[in-house]
C-alpha cells in the first residue's frame, strides 16, 4: 500500500515514519510547505518530495494522509476521494460544522474510505479499559470521566488560530467521552478560565476548562482540561459504573519506585504527547491499513469527527452564555 503525505510537520512525521517502518506500506511522496521538512523526512526514509497536486494526481499512491494546517482539511480531504484515494486526516476535519457536513457529502459520493485520526482510542490502556467496559465489568455505566493536562501552554500566535482550546485540545476528550459513554450526549455544560497564560485570555480564549454532559438516559460526562501540568503530560480515565469503577493512569517514565522513611516515589509521568500515545499512533495506522485492505470503513469515521466538532461548538457557547446547550447528535 503506497502512502502519499501531506504535511511533514511534528505529527506528520510521526505518521511518515510509521508507515516507512511498516513492511506492507510505503511512504512514496512527501509534501510540505517547508521544503527543509519535506526532504529531511524523505531523504530519511526514501521518499520522493513532491507538490501535494502531484500526490494527489498520482496513479500509484493508494492513501494519503493529511497533516497540514486545520484549514487545509477539508479541501484536502475531498480532493483526495475525487482522487480515488483513501484518507486519514488528523483532526479536526475543520473549524466549522457546516463545512465538515459539506465535505463527509463528497466523501460518501466518492465512496472512498476515510478515517479522523482520534489516536486515544487506539492508546493500549484505554482501549483495554473500553473493552472491559463493554464486557460488563463495571455494570452500567453511570459516571465517566476524562482528565487531559498538558505540560505548558502553546504560544499565543497558535491559540489565536486554533479555534480555542475546546475544538482544539478537548475535541479528542469529547470523542473519548462518546467511545465511553456508548450513548450519544444530549446537554453540555462547559465553564472556562484563563489562569495559566494571561495572554491567552486576551486573545479570547482559555487555558482551564471544564465541561458536564448529561445523555438521555442519564449517564453522565466530566472532562477537565488545562494547558499546564507541572508534574508532566497527565492523561487519565475513569468511569463509574454499577457493579465497580474501571480507570487508566498515566504512564510514567519508568515502572522504578524508591521506598524511604518519606514513603514511596516514583519516577515522573511521560512528559509529551509524541512519547505518550507512540503506540497509539502505530496501532491507529494498523486499524487504518487493515480496513483498507480488507474493504471495511475505517473508524473513527468522519462522522465522529462531526459529532466531536459539534460538543465542541456547544461547549465553547455554554462557556460563553453560562448556560447549558442542548445538542441532537443521533439525528445526525
Amino acid at each position: 500500500m503506497r502512502f502519499g503525505l501531506l504535511g511533514a510537520g511534528r505529527i506528520g512525521r510521526i505518521h511518515g515514519l510509521n508507515v516507512a517502518a511498516r513492511a506492507d506500506t510505503v511512504l512514496a511522496a512527501v509534501a510540505d510547505a517547508s521544503a527543509d521538512a519535506a526532504s529531511s523526512l524523505a531523504l530519511a526514509v526514501g521518499a520522493e518530495v513532491g507538490a501535494a497536486e502531484a500526490i494527489l494526481a498520482d496513479a500509484a499512491i493508494d492513501a494519503v494522509l493529511i497533516c497540514t494546517p486545520t484549514d487545509t482539511h477539508a479541501d484536502l480531504i475531498e480532493a483526495a476521494v475525487n482522487a480515488g484515494k483513501a484518507v486519514f486526516c488528523e483532526k479536526p476535519v475543520d473549524l466549522d460544522a457546516g463545512r465538515i457536513r459539506r465535505c463527509l457529502a463528497t466523501v460518501e459520493i466518492s465512496g472512498r474510505p476515510l478515517m479522523i485520526g482520534f489516536n486515544r482510542r487506539f492508546d493500549p490502556n484505554f482501549a483495554a479499559l473500553e473493552a472491559r467496559l463493554r464486557a460488563g465489568e463495571a455494570g452500567a455505566i453511570e459516571i465517566v470521566s476524562v482528565i487531559s493536562r498538558d505540560p505548558s501552554p502553546p504560544p499565543v500566535e497558535y491559540v489565536k488560530r486554533s479555534g480555542g482550546l475546546f475544538r482544539d485540545m478537548m475535541i479528542h476528550d469529547f470523542d473519548m467521552a462518546r467511545f465511553l459513554l456508548a450513548e450519544e450526549p444530549v446537554e453540555v455544560f462547559a465553564l472556562g478560565s484563563a489562569l495559566v497564560d494571561k495572554a491567552i485570555g486576551e486573545a479570547g480564549d482559555v487555558d482551564t476548562a471544564a465541561v458536564l454532559m448529561k445523555t438521555a438516559s442519564g449517564k453522565i460526562a466530566q472532562i477537565s482540561n488545562s494547558r499546564r501540568a507541572s508534574y508532566g503530560y497527565d492523561q487519565r480515565i475513569e468511569v463509574h459504573g454499577s457493579a465497580g469503577m474501571l480507570r487508566a493512569g498515566n504512564i510514567h517514565e519508568t515502572t522504578v519506585e524508591i521506598a524511604t522513611a518519606k514513603g514511596f516515589r516514583a519516577d515522573p509521568v511521560q512528559n509529551f504527547f509524541l512519547e505518550r500515545y507512540a503506540a497509539a499512533y502505530r496501532l491507529e495506522l494498523d486499524a487504518f491499513v487493515t480496513a483498507c485492505k480488507g474493504g471495511k470503513a475505517p473508524t473513527p469515521t468522519g462522522l465522529d469527527g462531526l459529532k466531536a466538532q459539534i460538543l465542541a461548538d456547544a461547549a465553547t457557547e455554554s462557556a460563553r452564555t453560562g448556560k447549558p446547550v442542548s445538542v441532537a447528535l443521533e439525528a445526525i
